[in-house]
């Protein structure tokens, strides 16, 4: 008997050492958290995190991951990096990701995502070693024309904006590799890029970011104050793209060439929802607020409308989300209210509740990179934690 889509998901990160760029930010906190949890060998190379609270200080993850500190444009370290730690996969999430801050340093914004790009993939493309390279970059990739169409992976790239244009070129240099490169040393080497939606979850404390803008404001019994509020984004939980990241990678494993593509990942074209309607769920999930318009005068211009087709990695991948609208903001607020600023086991422990919890539910819908015995509930309730975390 073969083995199944889910022994596939399941066999493809134990015992490998897997590199994560950018694991001290949000999402490479939550994507080293799970692969930890898949008992893989995690590696993050990444600057220090930026501020406190952060999300990797507070999940422990440096007794998790072996942290190698550094940038992603000095190409040398990352050459060093990958030729002594040796993965077998790599996930590049380092980014300078805010676009108002892609505003203030427009160069450093280029030099981050795209030169730093450009070394993850010379040094995979030298190593010979890597099997799955996974380019992360954004639903901002693509050239946006004012409409509200949803792209599909096979529309034009660009930017209006530093950091829109910075993803578009990391994509191009992505593909100039995937193209030119298909091997590294004898092996397959397989390349993909993965385009993800706006993505909310406990424990993101970004700066200008709405959800944690909502979170500061409330916590400190402020309005929220609000730049876009007509703005239409395709919200998701946090894990719904890590989990097409994992299943992606396990599936470029097994048929190097055949996933060695760009592939969208997003929430249903009929679950996009504006700022506005964001703000105020959240409110009632903290169970009051307010919010008012932000009277700021130099705010960059951002596109009212944004949303991604992810049809294709339904159609190929099976991927589908698993959360919608509501229950992601519900998940996300829990693990605020849980955890707030608090470091340590409990907080390490109510997320990777919420990881199973995912799992179960994606389990009991039947994706492909589920097992059956997912769908079980977790034996760690999602309980708030001892003491709730002060904000």
């Amino acid at each position: 008997m073969g083995l199944t889509a889910a022994d596939a998901f399941h066999r493809a990160f134990p015992g490998k050492t897997v590199l994560v760029t950018g694991h001290t930010g949000f999402k490479g906190a939550w994507l080293s958290l799970w692969l930890a949890e898949l008992k893989a060998n995690v590696v993050g190379l990444s600057l220090a995190p930026e501020g406190r609270p952060n999300l990797y200080e507070q999940l422990g993850l440096g007794s998790l991951v072996e942290s190698r500190i550094g940038d992603v444009r000095d190409a040398a370290f990352v050459q060093k990096t990958i030729s002594e730690t040796k993965p077998q996969i790599v996930f590049h999430l380092a980014a300078q990701s805010l676009v108002r801050r892609s505003y203030r340093d427009p160069a450093g914004t280029f030099e981050t995502n795209v030169l730093g790009t450009a070394n993850i993939l010379e040094a995979v493309r030298r190593n010979g070693r890597v099997r799955v390279c996974q380019i992360v970059t954004s639903d901002k990739c693509y050239l946006n024309d004012g409409t509200s169409r949803a792209f599909k992976e096979t529309d034009p790239l660009g930017g209006r904006d530093p950091y829109s244009a910075s993803k578009a070129c990391a994509e191009h240099v992505t593909a100039a590799y995937r193209e030119s490169f298909p091997k590294a040393g004898t092996l397959p080497l397989s390349i993909s890029s993965a385009r993800a939606g706006n993505v909310i979850g406990g424990g993101d404390w970004a700066e200008d970011r709405i959800l944690p803008d909502c979170i500061r404001a409330l916590s400190q019994g402020r309005p929220v104050e609000v730049r876009n509020p007509k703005a239409v984004r395709p919200w998701q939980h946090v894990l719904e793209p890590l989990s097409g990241y994992l299943w992606l990678a396990a599936r470029q494993l097994e048929s190097p060439a055949e996933f060695a593509e760009a592939w969208n990942f997003g929430p249903p074209l009929d679950r996009t929802h504006s700022v506005r309607e964001l703000v105020e769920r959240t409110i009632r999930l903290w169970d009051g607020g307010t919010w008012i318009p932000s009277n700021a005068q130099d705010a960059p211009h951002e596109a009212p409308t944004l949303q991604l087709n992810s049809t294709k990695a339904g159609k190929r991948l099976g991927w589908n989300p698993v959360y919608d609208f509501e229950e992601a903001l519900l998940e996300s607020v829990k693990w605020y209210k849980s955890c707030g600023e608090k470091a340590g086991a409990d907080v390490s422990d109510f997320s990777i509740c919420q990881i199973r919890d995912y799992c179960a539910r994606a389990a009991s819908m039947r994706l492909p990179w589920t097992r059956d015995e997912a769908a079980r509930p977790s034996r760690m309730a999602c309980a708030p934690a001892s003491k709730p975390g002060q904000l």
